[in-house]
This record gives C-alpha cells, structure tokens and sequence, in this order.
C-alpha cells in the first residue's frame, strides 16, 4: 500500500495506536462506570456514526450570507435538515444550529442583543462565570434561590428588574431542578421593558417532548445546548420566533463570535434532532423522569436532604452538611465507586457560592435502559457511600470496593455500542 492508499485507508489502530488506545479505554470507562454527570448523555451509534464521516474534512462558512467556499449543496442541505428539524421540535420560526456549544449559543446572543457595560439578569450559576466573556462585557445582575425551599423567587427576580432594568432577563440556567414559570418570567420582562432570554440547558428534552413548558411563546430568544437530555453531540441551537432578531443573531454567531461551522458536528445535530421527533424519544424522557423520582425516594428515606425538596427534571442537588468539606469528599469517593458525579454551589476557585453538594443526574442511566429498579440500586448504592463518610470522612475504601464491585455488575447489564473496534 503506498502512502496516499495508506492515507485514505489505514484505521486509526494502526494510524496512531497511542490514541486508539486512549478511546478504547474512554469506551471501556464509559462501560464500566456510571454517569450521572448533569452535563453528559450518550449519543445513538447513527449519530457517533456521522461524525466521523466526511463532512468532518469540510468547512463552509454561513449559508446565510454570500460565500467563497464553493460545493457547498450537501452542506447546506444538511444545516437546512438540522434547522428544520429543531424548529419542528420546539415550534420555532427560526434556528441557528451552528454555535459550537451551549455557551457559544449563549455568548452569541448576549453579543448580538447587548452591548458592552449594559445589564444583564440572570440566574446565580454553581460554578462562577467571571472568567468567562459576559462576565468581563456586561454589567451581570444575579437572581438567587430560596434557602430554605431552594426554589426561584419570582418576587426578588422582580424587584432586581425594576431596580436595575436589564437589557436581558435570562430564564434559567444551570443545577435548577424544578420547572421554571415561564409566563412569569414574561410578565417580568415586559414590566422591565428587557429581552427575556430562556436557557433550555437542562429542559430542552423535556420540552421538546412536552412534558416542560416550550419556552418560545414566552421568549424572545431561547438557547440550548444539543446534547445533555437531547441526546445530540456536544453543540448548541439559538430559537426564536421574532424575526427581526434574526438577522442579529446570525451575525453575531458568524463571524463574529466563531468562524467555519463544524459540519460533521452540524450533521451529528440533525440526526438527534431526527431521533427526537419519533415517539421512543418522549419514551425515553419519561423514564427518565421516572427515574429521577426513584431516585430521589430512595435518598430521601435515607435520610439525604434535596434541594427543593425533590426534582421536576432528570436533576437532583444533593445537599450536604459542612458544605464544601463533605462535598469534595463525597464527589471524590461517588467516583471511586464508580458513579461519575459533580459539585455544585461552588466558584472556579472552591469557595460556596450557594447551598452546596452533589448534583446527580439520571439522563445517561437511562439511555443505556437503567430503570426505576435500577436507579433504586443506585439509590442505595449512594447511600452507603455517604454514610460510610460519617465513619471516614476521607471516604470508606472498603465501601467504595464493595460499591463499585455492584456497579460493575450492573454495568454489564447493560452495555453500550456493541460494535467493532473500528468504531471505538
């Protein structure tokens, strides 16, 4: 085989062993271990599939404005699917599915509707953002929670409107387990005379399934990242049924706040999308939901107080006597065990921000076919990791053993993406 044959035909495992090695043992993790990451699902074999096609070799600029790039029919053709699709799902009039990410979606209006020193409301996130671009660009206003119930005060989001007048209200956002009241945040807005921007971030499954509010009657611009409970490669969507924002926001994503769209990532979208429109999806998202409420039972009658009291969504916020000591020591002994989690309530730097502990999610264990009984192991499972803190605040070895020896078992259960090596 000559070097142009072996370039178009040499598989990875011979290409770059090295790599080929370090995917095999991220699919042996992701088989092994329990993910219940808020930000992480898994993908359909069609969607891994279309990744690493050849529209991964290809850029193409914008569809929306006059182009250098020519050959560009199929792209376009495969960005038209993906809008259509995302519109359908949420009843949108329109969609731009080129952001490379949630936040990308999320900088991306923010630039195109706010200029630098105005105001921005939203919600206090579980990790700070200072370091990010909004946080440097605009003058950020933060809404909080109820301590005791841990739910939006819909009173105080009101009053921090009136009393700052916002360019943009932002509904939503990340680590809140419970519905958000989307009419009252409409009512806020209007009163304040600001855009109200819905961050889909952990609804978007459930809405476009129809079991959360669609965002779109309500909102000027809704944004959302295409994996988490949409079950899409890691990406972002911006909605809107305003026309006039249309043409703002497009520019404002290209070229302004990035530059080729990802095609292969674009096509990745299209094919979720796709998956999403056909009946097994709301299926899906209601065991997961189901799901959710199993879990949440199990850890309450164990003694484990949730923030809100429960969970609306595929979300629950764990929260954790001592804060932040117990936190990191039960986020680093879940893992151990072999149940990938995060904290929440904490800055970049480590310090509370908010009520802190452990946000469990239950998107992946579904989509792998994890049900009630399953997420009540898990229940219990979680449990005696954290009560084996009590006795070794460092996390129990002989616990963490035993836990993940169970998980490992029901692991196996139930695999993922039974295919050859050439796909891993």
């Amino acid at each position: 085989m000559n070097e142009i044959s072996r370039f178009f035909a040499e598989p990875l495992l011979s290409r770059d062993p090295v790599i080929a090695s370090e995917v095999a043992l991220e699919l042996r993790r992701q088989q092994m271990q329990v993910e219940m990451l808020a930000s992480e699902n898994l993908v359909s074999a069609a969607v891994l599939e279309v990744q690493g096609t050849v529209l991964a070799s290809r850029g193409s600029e914008s569809h929306f404005m006059p182009r250098d790039y020519p050959g560009c029919e199929h792209l376009d053709r495969v960005v038209s699917l993906a809008e259509d699709r995302v519109k359908a799902l949420f009843d949108a009039n329109y969609a731009n599915v080129l952001p490379h990410s949630g936040s990308h979606a999320s900088h991306a209006a923010m630039l195109a509707h706010v200029q630098p020193g105005q105001t921005v409301l939203r919600m206090l996130p579980d990790k700070g953002e200072g370091a990010q671009l909004p946080g440097k660009w605009y003058d950020t206003v933060y809404y909080g929670r109820q301590m005791e119930s841990g739910l939006l005060d819909y009173a105080d989001i009101r009053q921090l409107a009136m009393q700052h007048r916002p360019t943009v209200l932002v509904a939503g956002g990340s680590a809140y387990p419970r519905q958000l009241e989307l009419k009252r945040f409409r009512d806020i807005a209007d009163e304040a005379g600001c855009l109200l921007v819905v961050d889909m971030t952990h609804i978007a499954g459930l809405a476009a399934a129809g079991l959360h509010a669609n965002p779109l009657p309500e909102a000027d611009l809704a944004i959302l990242p295409t994996h988490r409970t949409l079950r899409g490669p890691r990406g972002g969507v911006i909605l809107s049924n305003r026309a006039e924002l249309a043409a703002k926001t497009d520019a404002a994503v290209f070229p302004s706040r990035q530059s080729s769209p990802l095609m292969h990532v674009i096509a990745g979208k299209a094919v979720a999308f796709g998956e999403a429109l056909r009946p097994e999806f709301s299926r899906y998202i209601q065991q997961m939901l189901r799901n959710a409420q199993a879990l949440a039972r199990v850890l309450q009658t164990g003694g484990v107080r949730l923030q809100s009291d429960g969970t609306d969504n595929h979300l629950l916020l764990l929260s954790l006597p001592d804060r932040e000591s117990l936190a990191f020591a039960a986020e680093s002994s879940l893992v151990r065990a072999g149940i990938s989690c995060s904290l929440f309530g904490m800055d970049a730097k480590g310090q509370v921000v908010s009520d802190a502990g452990i946000c469990l999610s239950t998107a992946a264990g579904t989509s792998r076919g994890f049900g009630t009984a399953q997420f009540e192991l898990l229940g219990e499972l979680i449990l005696q990791v954290l009560h084996g803190l009590q006795a070794c605040p460092d996390g129990d070895e002989q616990v963490e053993r035993l836990v993940r020896s169970k998980l490992r078992e029901l692991c196996c259960q139930f695999p993922i993406y039974p295919m050859s090596d050439t796909h891993i």
